[in-house]
């Protein structure tokens, strides 16, 4: 089931594999790059347990100075060699990921939509990290250059 809205393609993701899918709903999937994602869980034999958004983190967003709740992307658990490994994951573009570049061909409104964005995801992850390294998770955003290294 596909739901387009925008640029963005959103619907319902039918594990294979409904063994390692160990959410409590069926995965949604929010754009093409988690579909993606949900697709490698399913078939690679080396993940052993997935699941969409089932961690959630509280975090102070630097906005309102309130706490919020982060609904992590997914969790993870591979086989690495002869270990399990847990991750929590985000799925974010790169550009995402770093501070915004400023530009004078930018609106005022852009920058500072793009900042604001850029600092609550930061406490976002923050919070995440603390929350994987207490938990025995690692914490990794993954981006279009790890989701298509082929397209670099």
């Amino acid at each position: 089931m596909i739901h387009k809205k925008g640029d963005f393609k959103k619907g319902l993701f039918r594990p294979k594999n409904r063994s390692k899918y160990v959410g409590r709903s069926t995965p949604e999937y929010r754009s093409s790059w988690e579909l993606h994602f949900f697709q490698w869980c399913d078939r690679n034999p080396n993940v052993l347990e997935w699941a969409a958004e089932a961690v959630v983190i509280p975090y102070t967003s630097p906005v309102d100075n309130k706490v919020h709740r982060y609904f992590v992307d997914n969790i993870l658990i591979l086989k690495e060699g002869n270990r399990n490994v847990k991750y929590l994951v985000e799925i974010k573009p790169f550009k995402q990921t770093m501070p915004p570049v400023f530009s004078r061909k930018k609106k005022r409104e852009t920058l500072i939509h793009e900042q604001v964005t850029f600092e609550v995801n930061k406490a976002k992850w923050d919070a995440a990290k603390g929350w994987a390294d207490k938990n025995g998770y690692k914490f990794i955003i993954l981006t279009e250059k790890e989701l298509f290294p082929e397209k670099k």
